[in-house]
């Protein structure tokens, strides 16, 4: 039972246990813990956790792997609740800042081949989701683009599923509807650089 002090989170999903251990896998995706690791960083305990876990893992939001003798959870990517609930716990800050911080790394990321660059699709991909993370349409005859990828790539520190088009190229795909062109326009996209209208 929930007690009449707990936050609206933790009403929202029935347990503080529960809810600590949503923000945990949700807030960082990406990463994976044992049992008692998870009830050190969350503070709560053991029997609490593991109860939580099976009840996480029964309806798939979790999923777990044995490594070096240990079982490791970690949020279920492929599970349709994994967008909704990583937007919940992850951590947020001003709308406005962040879009005003978001336009201007971009800005900076793309000045030094703006000229070789016609449009840009930046996608929200997850781990383990099929798709690209970036879909870089101009000229790379010089493979400057390619070069540019190679940056961002470590820039990010991870490695990014990219695709470069010719503006024919791009051009063409559109106007045939193309499954690759429309598998992309149906992800979550960050951002979009289209100074020549070519992708809208």
């Amino acid at each position: 039972m929930v007690k009449e002090n707990s936050t609206p989170i933790e009403k929202l999903f029935g347990s503080k246990t529960r809810a600590k251990l949503l923000k945990l896998f949700f807030e960082s995706p990406e990463k994976s813990f044992y049992v008692r690791e998870m009830t050190r960083v969350i503070d709560e305990q053991i029997n609490s956790v593991r109860r939580e876990l099976l009840n996480l893992e029964s309806i798939g939001i979790i999923k777990n792997e044995t490594f070096d003798n240990k079982v490791y959870y970690s949020a279920n990517t492929k599970h349709p609740f994994t967008r909704p609930l990583i937007d919940i716990f992850s951590k947020k800050i001003d709308s406005s800042r962040d879009k005003d911080v978001h336009e201007s790394t971009w800005d900076e990321y793309i000045r030094p081949v703006k000229k070789y660059l016609h449009g840009l699709i930046v996608t929200n991909r997850l781990p383990g989701q099929e798709g690209v993370d970036l879909l870089i349409i101009g000229n790379d005859k010089t493979k400057k683009l390619t070069r540019w990828a190679e940056v961002i790539e470590k820039k990010q520190g991870k490695p990014i599923n990219y695709v470069i088009m010719s503006v024919d190229d791009f051009t063409y795909r559109k106007s045939v509807k193309d499954r690759f062109l429309e598998d992309i326009f149906e992800m979550e996209i960050s951002e979009i650089v289209d100074p020549e209208e070519i992708i809208k």
